[in-house]
C-alpha cells in the first residue's frame, strides 16, 4: 500500500515524535476506507475493536444524554483520532462518530494497537493525553449535567412549593367564602323559624337567605365545572352567539339590579352563526358580566356589545367601576387569583370566574383581552373565529 509524504504528515501530527518505523508500521498494518457524508463510523453503545485516524475530512462526536438529548461533542478533522478508549478500556462505544463531509480513515485493529502503544512512546503518550482529555471533558459535560439538573430541581421545588401555598390559599378561601353565606343564611333561618318576624322584614329576611344560598350554589358551580372541563370534552355546533350573550345577560340581571348597575346590550344586526359550546359560552360570559358588576361597587352601566368583522366575532363588556391595577393586570386571568381591595373598596371572591372564562375562550381557539385603567373601569375583548371548523364532541370523556 502506498502512502505519500500528506499521510506521514497526518501521523506526526496525530502522535508527535513518531519515530519513522513505526509510522511505516502503523500504515502497513493499517486499512484505508471512504466513508461518505452523513455516515456512522462508531454507534453508542456498540463492541468494536478498532482505531481510527482521519486522514482527510471531518467527522461530528454526539453523546445521548438522558436517554432522550443527542449533544454534540466536537468536530474532528485530519490529524485527530478516536476510537482508543473503547479499545484501552474494553468498554462498549462512550460516543457515536458520524462523517460530516467525505472522509477518509485509517483503520487499526485492536492487536495492532496494541502492540505499537507499547512499543511507540509517542503513542503511549498521545494516548494518555487524549484519554485525560476526553475524561476531563466527560467530567465537566457530567458537571454541567448536575448543574442543569439542579437547576430544573430547584425550580420543580420552587413550582411545589407555590402549588402548595396556591392550595393553602385556596382551602382557606374557599372555607371563608362558603361559612360567610352559610352563616348568614343559617342565621336568617333561625330567626324566620322562631316566627317573631312578618311582613317585609320576613320577605328582606327570606331574600337574604336566598342570596346566599345563590353564592353557595355559583361558587360550588364553578368549582365543579373546572373540574368538568379538565374530563369532558364541549359539545360544539351551530350556536347564535348573540342568543347567548343575551342569556348570560339575563342571569346576571338580578345581581346587577341588587348592586344599582344597569346593563346595556347591543347585538349587531345578522351576528353570524359560529361553531360552539352555548352552555360553556354561557358561563363564560356570565363571568365577564358578573367580575364587571363586582368591581363596580358604586353602580353605573355595564355596556355589553357584540359585532363581528371578516374574520372574528367580537364581543366587548365595559364597566366604568374602579378598575385593575397595573401590577394585577397580568395575573387577571390566573387561576385562584382575586383582588381583596382596589383602592378603599373591598371585594370577596376566590379568582374563579375568570380564569373559567379564558379556559372556555381558549377551549374555542379565541382569545381574550382586558384593557383597564386604575379608578376609570375596564373593558374585556373576546374574539372567536368565524368560518373556523372545529371538531364535533358529543360530551364523551377524554381518553
Amino acid at each position: 500500500m502506498d502512502f505519500n509524504l500528506d499521510t506521514h504528515e497526518i501521523l506526526k501530527r496525530a502522535f508527535p515524535g513518531i519515530q519513522k518505523n513505526v509510522a511505516d508500521e502503523l500504515l502497513a498494518s493499517g486499512a484505508t476506507r471512504n466513508f461518505p457524508p452523513n455516515t456512522t463510523i462508531c454507534q453508542e453503545g456498540a463492541l468494536e475493536d478498532t482505531f481510527y485516524i482521519i486522514l482527510n475530512g471531518e467527522v461530528r462526536v454526539t453523546k445521548v444524554i438522558n436517554d432522550e438529548e443527542v449533544r454534540l461533542l466536537t468536530h474532528l478533522t485530519n490529524g485527530d483520532f478516536f476510537g482508543e478508549m473503547a479499545i484501552i478500556h474494553n468498554a462498549p462505544r462512550a460516543a457515536t462518530v458520524a462523517t460530516t463531509l467525505p472522509t477518509q480513515v485509517l483503520e487499526i485493529r485492536k492487536e495492532t494497537f496494541t502492540h505499537l502503544v507499547e512499543l511507540s512512546s509517542s503513542m503511549s503518550l498521545a494516548m494518555v493525553r487524549a484519554v485525560s482529555n476526553r475524561l476531563r471533558d466527560n467530567d465537566e459535560m457530567a458537571i454541567e449535567d448536575l448543574r442543569e439538573k439542579a437547576r430544573e430541581l430547584a425550580i420543580a421545588y420552587q413550582q411545589l412549593a407555590e402549588l402548595e401555598h396556591a392550595r393553602s390559599e385556596f382551602l382557606t378561601t374557599i372555607a371563608h367564602e362558603l361559612r360567610t353565606p352559610l352563616m348568614a343564611a343559617s342565621g336568617f333561618m333561625q330567626v324566620i323559624r322562631t316566627g317573631k318576624i312578618q311582613g317585609e322584614a320576613l320577605k328582606s329576611a327570606v331574600e337574604t337567605v336566598s342570596r346566599n344560598i345563590e353564592d353557595i350554589i355559583a361558587l360550588t358551580n364553578d368549582i365543579l365545572f373546572l373540574q368538568e372541563m379538565d374530563l369532558i370534552l364541549p359539545d360544539f355546533r351551530p350556536t347564535d352567539v348573540g342568543a347567548v350573550i343575551a342569556a348570560a345577560v339575563e342571569s346576571q340581571h338580578g345581581r346587577a339590579e341588587r348592586n344599582n348597575i344597569a346593563l346595556k346590550l347591543d347585538i349587531s344586526a345578522g351576528l353570524p352563526t359560529i361553531q360552539a359550546d352555548p352552555q360553556s359560552l354561557e358561563r363564560a360570559f356570565s363571568a365577564i358580566l358578573d367580575n364587571a358588576i363586582k368591581f363596580s361597587p358604586d353602580g353605573g352601566e355595564v355596556y355589553i356589545r357584540a359585532d363581528h368583522s371578516t374574520t372574528h366575532l367580537i364581543v366587548s363588556v365595559r364597566d366604568r367601576g374602579v378598575g385593575i391595577p397595573s401590577d394585577a393586570l397580568p395575573h387577571i386571568f390566573d387561576r385562584f387569583f382575586h383582588l381583596d381591595q382596589v383602592g378603599d373598596h373591598l371585594f370577596r371572591g376566590i379568582g374563579l370566574g375568570l380564569s373559567v372564562a379564558r379556559q372556555v375562550i381558549e377551549q374555542h381557539r379565541g382569545e381574550i383581552r382586558v384593557n383597564s385603567k386604575l379608578g376609570e373601569g375596564s373593558e374585556f375583548i373576546i374574539l372567536l373565529r368565524l368560518n373556523r371548523a372545529l371538531p364535533h364532541f358529543t360530551g364523551a370523556l377524554k381518553q
